[in-house]
């Protein structure tokens, strides 16, 4: 059985992506969908507290950079001591927030991003008919003494499997969870607007289809 550890769960949303950057420097490692961890009966459970857990985005195109978070909408998974063995995390698309514009700007782009715009609900997340993404851990393993997590993160209905860098500190019964940032090639899960890889003549008009992500996640003995 696989043993993974409680960093785990610090994807629940990852996939969150939005627009693109072009720093390829820890994009994640993907695979195909892998099978899912099981826990032992006596491993103990834990759960996200949703108010106090971040999904940091950072997608980039050649005139500028957008920041932004999103929400985890909930999860819970089961560990012995600070090692975690399974664990299901479920992100809330509903929540796409940019951070760096205001007002009418803001407003329009995190519609846009959501597609809650009549004609351009495929354009990025489709939110009405895709509210939630979905990370489901698989493993973990040790890559120059740094943990990389792994998971079938879902999003738009597709599933790719992804390996990033976490790590984790306690506090009583808290366990803080904390990933590196970490890159992800959205068209990977459909979301292909102003992709160069997927519509040609673009020209400058493009975004990069690497999206930055950081996570940090706080989860309560349950």
């Amino acid at each position: 059985m696989k043993r993974i550890f409680l960093n785990a769960f610090v994807i629940a949303g990852l996939g969150l992506a939005v627009t693109g950057c072009k720093n390829n420097n820890n994009e994640a490692e993907m695979t195909d969908e892998k099978e899912v961890a099981t826990a032992e009966a006596e491993a103990t459970e834990f759960t996200v507290v949703p108010t106090e857990s971040t999904i940091e985005w950072q997608g980039e195109k050649p005139t500028g950079t957008h920041t932004g978070t999103i929400k985890v909408a909930n999860g819970s998974f089961k560990a012995n001591d600070s090692i975690i063995e399974s664990g299901t995390f479920v992100i809330d698309m509903q929540s796409i927030e940019v951070t760096d514009l205001e007002g009418d700007q803001k407003t329009n782009l995190e519609a846009h991003l959501k597609g809650t715009v009549e004609g351009k609900e495929g354009d990025f997340f489709n939110v009405n008919e895709f509210p939630e993404a979905t990370f489901e851990v698989t493993g973990i393993t040790e890559e120059e003494g740094q943990s990389m997590l792994q998971g079938n993160l879902t999003i738009k209905e597709e599933t790719k499997n992804i390996a990033f860098p976490v790590s984790i500190s306690k506090d009583g019964e808290n366990l803080m969870i904390t990933s590196e940032e970490f890159t992800i090639d959205r068209t990977k899960w459909n979301v292909n607007y102003g992709s160069k890889s997927v519509f040609e003549g673009l020209g400058d008009e493009f975004i990069y289809d690497d999206v930055a992500l950081k996570i940090n996640l706080k989860a309560k003995k349950a």
